[in-house]
């Protein structure tokens, strides 16, 4: 059984002229403590995707299940990390993790519920700032502040929602080793989010484009069969990453193409009526 699954999944916007079908029969089977990125262009609905598994959502048609089980809304079985960080601004670092162990892990004791908050601190290594209040941070400690939290919270899935789009490639960088890392620790089932090939390849066990919309749809998934751990500096000299990133690429490309052909032949001509200025220079004389 997969531990995430979506079954001939639609998503619609709208209604009547306005209505727009942004996901068209999306299927995606995902297994237990598996690494998959989900890869395409801006505006390809790939957010509504993630928000469909994060339960922050309903299909209009098909099902998205966890452990063979409807997804409903939104539960703690289920962390998501988003690109703009999501914290509170008038709490630490500390604070910010605490909210999740503590609702998360309620019937704890204070004594576990910090320990497990510090440990995950840790494990982002922010634990020189723990004391630190969201302005006091640089953008990608704010964003490994989140990820702490997300797995704070002990979620069977983390759903990554584009978390580095926001950040300079140093810091990208940076945080992608982090990433693999704690995957490697942790070994949670994870859904990546990214318009970033490269950074798929690098983190993901299985890569699966989507085709730019409206009503996307994934395409032909890829296995990373690539050793870990992954540097960036050596996969650019692998043959096989380049192969991959040109099926990939290339792949959605071919659909961009097809997309803009198909909305060229679609668009409909409106024959203007021919108004011409009336002349009132005569009314003026007279």
């Amino acid at each position: 059984m997969p531990k995430l699954e979506l079954r001939d999944v639609s998503k619609t916007f709208g209604e009547g002229l306005d209505r727009l079908e942004v996901l068209h029969s999306v299927s995606l089977a995902v297994q237990e403590g598996e690494f998959v990125a989900i890869v395409g262009f801006s505006g390809s609905g790939k957010t509504t995707l993630l928000s469909l598994l994060a339960g922050l959502q309903g299909p209009d048609t098909g099902q998205v299940e966890m452990n063979g089980r409807a997804i409903t809304g939104a539960g703690p079985d289920r962390g998501v990390v988003f690109q703009n960080y999501s914290l509170l601004p008038w709490l630490t670092v500390y604070e910010n993790v605490a909210l999740a162990t503590d609702q998360a892990f309620a019937s704890a004791s204070r004594q576990e519920r910090d320990a497990r908050v510090r440990r995950y601190v840790e494990m982002v290594n922010l634990t020189p700032a723990i004391d630190k209040k969201p302005a006091q941070l640089s953008g990608g400690m704010r964003q490994r502040v989140a990820v702490a939290r997300a797995l704070a919270a002990d979620p069977e899935v983390l759903l990554l929602d584009e978390p580095l789009g926001a950040l300079d490639a140093l810091t990208r960088g940076t945080l992608q080793n982090e990433i693999a890392r704690i995957w490697e620790e942790e070994r949670k089932t994870v859904v990546m989010i990214t318009n970033d090939v490269d950074e798929g390849i690098l983190l993901a066990d299985r890569i699966v484009p989507l085709t730019p919309g409206p009503r996307a749809t994934l395409g032909p998934e890829l296995e990373v069969s690539l050793a870990r751990p992954r540097l960036r500096v050596e996969l650019n000299h692998d043959a096989r990453f380049r192969r991959i990133r040109n099926d990939v690429l290339g792949y959605l490309s071919a659909m961009r193409g097809r997309t803009a052909d198909r909305h060229a032949e679609s668009e409909i001509v409106l024959e203007l009526p021919d108004v011409r200025p009336v002349d009132l220079s005569a009314a003026v004389r007279t």
